[in-house]
């Protein structure tokens, strides 16, 4: 009865700060100096006509190198903890019932568009809402569905591990030839800013973020491949 008490009483405190802030709210009526800079700078300095993307890959690239990096050492500790409980009792063999007919046509069908829609999404990122963090998100989605429809299918560590290194490597030599060829990290004016709409422009941004999308989608599979194999054992 007391923990229930305190619970709500809890609640009740969080809903009146938050009733405060909201009715308090006052939007800005016009944008402050740094985000008029960007808004009225961003396509004609960079050529992206995507500017959120524009804003992180280029302006604040360190902070994406960042989230990369945390994504990183979660999926590792994540693949490290499972190995470790995994080996400490004999596997047991158990048959697994038989997915369905219509899972099984269902996901011979959406996997490759599902890795096509992953790979549109981080290429146009500088064109379209998305980028690299979306796309590769949808690309370890195909990797839970061909998972859910055979709970014993074994992907290759090395593989998903190669490719998870070489786009971080390459990312990281993209960020540093920024620093001597252009403006800074990760600047994207290393290559031409080309027609601002079109796919071939805003410089290096649909590279970046097509290494950014292949390192998240490698790193979320790792992490379901991990879990898939951690329930089998």
């Amino acid at each position: 009865m007391i923990k229930n008490f305190i619970v709500l009483l809890f609640l009740f405190g969080l809903g009146m700060i938050f009733s405060a802030l909201l009715l308090g709210y006052t939007p800005d009526s016009e944008l402050n100096l740094t985000g008029r800079y960007y808004a009225e700078h961003t396509a004609q300095d960079l050529g992206a006509a995507n500017i959120v993307t524009a804003i992180i890959v280029t302006y604040r690239g360190l902070d994406t190198l960042g989230e990369v990096t945390v994504l990183f050492l979660t999926a590792a500790i994540v693949g490290m903890l499972l190995s470790t409980g995994a080996g400490k009792g004999k596997s047991l063999q158990r048959k697994l019932s038989q997915s369905g007919e219509l899972l099984t046509t269902g996901s011979h069908l959406l996997v490759p568009l599902i890795l096509l829609l992953g790979a549109y999404v981080f290429i146009n990122g500088h064109l379209t809402p998305g980028g690299g963090f979306q796309g590769g998100a949808i690309i370890a989605s195909a990797i839970l569905l061909i998972l859910l429809t055979d709970p014993l299918y074994r992907f290759s560590h090395q593989l998903i591990s190669i490719v998870e290194s070489i786009s971080g490597l390459i990312f990281l030599a993209l960020g540093v030839l920024g620093i001597f060829f252009a403006g800074g990290f990760l600047d994207n004016r290393i290559l031409p800013v080309g027609e601002l709409g079109s796919l071939f422009s805003a410089g290096a941004i649909p590279i970046i973020y097509s290494l950014v999308g292949l390192k998240v989608g490698a790193e979320f599979s790792s992490m379901l491949v991990n879990f898939s194999e951690t329930e089998d054992s």
